[in-house]
């Protein structure tokens, strides 16, 4: 069974950052299908960002050049480095594949004030 535990969410001005950190544990797990997610109040969960096809990444319009995906395949972690935040970045980051293929861990609240 794979966990995914999430960490490094805050409260931070906009246009401050912030280093979310995904730590996976299981077994048979690949970080290279590993992604971002988040949810906002009263909206569905969205894909922020993903590896694809293993050393390529993806990005969703909302976020693209602002934020960016990394691992640490020695430590078994994903990071989200997130730049110039804004307050509609606000909501709970998840990781996960893209496909959502594992149990959700509890999320990281990122709120971001204006």
């Amino acid at each position: 069974q794979v966990q995914l535990v999430e960490s490094g969410g805050g409260l931070v001005q906009a246009g401050g950052s912030l280093r979310l950190s995904c730590v996976v544990s299981g077994s048979r797990f690949s970080l290279y299908d590993m992604g971002w997610f988040r949810q906002a109040p009263g909206k569905q969960r969205e894909l922020v960002a993903h590896f694809i096809s293993g050393s390529g990444t993806n990005y969703g319009d909302s976020v693209k050049g602002r934020f960016t995906i990394s691992r640490d395949n020695a430590r078994n972690t994903v990071h989200l480095q997130m730049n110039s935040l804004k307050p509609e970045d606000t909501a709970v980051y998840y990781c996960n594949t893209q496909y959502g293929t594992y149990p959700w861990g509890r999320g990281t609240q990122v709120t971001v004030s204006s």
